[in-house]
């Protein structure tokens, strides 16, 4: 108390306005309740450290202020740690007042902090499954540079991998790049994570990527984290190696879908809001309990990122500070109607396996077809695919003759 009253009568008497706060739990109101230009932030706190804090800031996309942080017994393990996370200066106690007046100018002399835009399990200390997942996630992780990540449609698994990606670091998306990787693209990714969705939405092209880089992991300090719906036997069927399989799968762990996680859904949607509201400087939204409630009922059939692009609608359409029930509720109705229901006959349902997804993947892309008017640059991005693997797709299921169409956009 004495350390901190001292520091508030110094920086007062320099013409600042100062809030204090005693442990974590009354830091993390006083930042949700204001958005400080700079924190002063201990080490050695009554509940939480100071070390925590700041990454629950930098996970939950908080970190949009410089934060001093200040130590009787810091080493340089700590310094480091600190200024790897996100901290901008490491002061030690005592502190002298020149040391602390120059700190405190540089730091509000800085323009902007950079803002991790992504949320990771790290944001939820207090949610008993999430961390947990965190704990399971960060022990196979030590074991390996490569993780699997297995899960059922509706699955959280980005924000499952993003908890291993360092701030500052590159996160790639390797289902996005139909080129062939190269060592100096795995230099510049160097100490990054490279990150594949979902593996059966990959081209051949795309697959020898993957063994590109795994092989070369340990090399350049990258960090692989694949994810899937399929079993191995799927995954054979759309054409992948059985011996990549056995490597990617070597160490894997199982990744819960939102349905699972209902009573999270809440945590996960008021912590996504509040990172959107900081990160793009937006008036500070709040969900009502019903809609909360609401949010926690709804099924999300697109996990993640179903979840995520409903938050960030509602933060963008809601005409009250408050977001409420009627809000949510128009906002899923919208998506619902939005869907479209095939209904399959009965005897396909008695194909192989492979049959009947040769007879669903012709209703898909004959629909995509007719809604693009033919466009195949649209209609390659919507599938996921390569447009090589594209137009051979759609040569093997009769809908085109494979050849690229005159005077396509």
């Amino acid at each position: 108390m004495g350390i901190r009253e001292l520091l508030s009568e110094i920086l007062s008497d320099e013409g600042h306005q100062v809030r204090l706060a005693e442990n974590a739990a009354a830091a993390r109101m006083a930042r949700a309740a204001a958005r400080p230009d700079l924190v002063l932030l201990d080490i050695w706190m009554p509940d939480t450290d100071g070390i925590t804090l700041l990454k629950e800031w930098s996970s939950g996309g908080q970190l949009t202020m410089p934060v001093i942080m200040m130590s009787g017994h810091g080493t340089i393990d700590t310094a480091v740690e600190a200024t790897r996370i996100g901290a901008l200066d490491f002061l030690e106690k005592p502190i002298a007042l020149q040391k602390l007046l120059s700190a405190v100018k540089r730091a509000l002399a800085k323009t902007s902090v950079p803002v991790g835009s992504a949320l990771t399990l790290a944001a939820f200390p207090r949610s008993v499954p999430l961390r947990d997942l965190r704990k399971r996630l960060d022990q196979v992780a030590d074991k390996s540079r490569a993780v699997m990540l297995k899960t059922t449609h509706g699955g959280i698994v980005e924000l499952a991998a993003r908890t291993l990606h360092l701030p500052g670091k590159v996160w790639a998306d390797l289902a996005l790049d139909s080129t062939p990787l190269t060592i100096e693209v795995l230099q510049a990714a160097s100490g990054g994570v490279l990150y594949v969705e979902e593996l059966g939405r990959l081209s051949r092209l795309q697959q020898k990527n993957l063994l590109f880089a795994l092989d070369r992991l340990e090399k350049f300090g990258l960090r692989l984290i694949v994810a899937t719906v399929h079993d191995t036997a799927t995954l054979l069927e759309l054409g992948w190696e059985e011996a990549l399989l056995t490597r990617l799968s070597d160490i894997w762990l199982n990744v819960p879908s939102l349905a699972e996680l209902r009573d999270e859904v809440p945590v996960i949607a008021n912590q996504l809001l509040t990172q959107l509201t900081e990160l793009h400087g937006m008036v500070p939204r709040r969900f009502s309990t019903a809609a909360l409630n609401a949010l926690r009922q709804y099924a999300w059939p697109g996990g993640y990122g179903e979840l995520r692009s409903a938050v960030k609608s509602l933060a963008l359409s809601a005409l009250e500070e408050e977001i409420d029930a009627e809000d949510v509720a128009s906002r899923l109705a919208m998506v619902g109607s939005s869907m479209t229901l095939i209904n399959l006959p009965a005897e396909v349902m008695r194909l192989p396996l492979r049959e009947a997804r040769e007879v669903f993947e012709r209703i898909y892309f004959e629909h995509h077809l007719r809604l693009d008017g033919g466009n195949m640059t649209r209609l390659a991005e919507k599938a996921g695919l390569e447009r090589t693997h594209l137009y051979r797709k759609l040569k093997d299921l009769g809908l085109r003759s494979g050849k690229k169409d005159e005077g396509e956009a």
